[in-house]
């Protein structure tokens, strides 16, 4: 496993190499890719597009406990879900839906769906902290989340193909 180091204008990254060949972070990297309309970011690699979700715990503690969640912030939110729901549905071949709904304030619930299914359930707060710790932790989080909901689906077929 090599660990190399990158600056894109935060504290140092961590790369982790095998974090970065993991289904959900490449799919995770694709999505970022897409919303990059104008193709600024063509030539970024993977670790370059993905460093925005790395929060090191310096970062986590400039961060006010209290506080609005800004524009990036919620589009990295809604990216991580998204890649959680497209690596359901490369995985299951069930369609998967994230349905967020987020206050002002950065607090709500995010679901993802299948069919009748509802494969996860979270409440969620201090959304403008959103972030992991490391591209490993990243990776771990959203295989995790695909792993449960895929069992999910597998103990519930009848009612995630409804």
């Amino acid at each position: 496993m090599k660990k190399t180091s990158i600056n894109t204008g935060t504290p140092d990254v961590k790369v982790d190499e095998a974090a970065l060949v993991t289904p959900f972070v490449k799919c995770l990297a694709r999505l970022v890719r897409a919303q990059d309309t104008y193709g600024s970011q063509d030539r970024a690699s993977d670790a370059e597009l993905l460093a925005n979700f790395v929060i090191t715990e310096e970062q986590r503690r400039e961060i006010p406990i209290i506080g609005d969640p800004g524009p990036d912030v919620m589009l990295r939110f809604n990216i991580f879900y998204t890649a959680v729901a497209l690596s359901i549905e490369a995985r299951t071949g069930l369609v998967a839906s994230p349905i967020t709904m987020i206050s002002h304030e950065g607090f709500g619930r995010v679901l993802l769906t299948t069919g009748r299914l509802v494969v996860f359930s979270k409440t969620v707060r201090d959304v403008h902290r959103f972030g992991f710790a490391t591209l490993r932790k990243l990776a771990e989080a959203g295989a995790k989340l695909v792993d449960d909901a895929t069992a999910a689906i597998e103990t519930y077929p009848e009612v995630a193909r409804a």
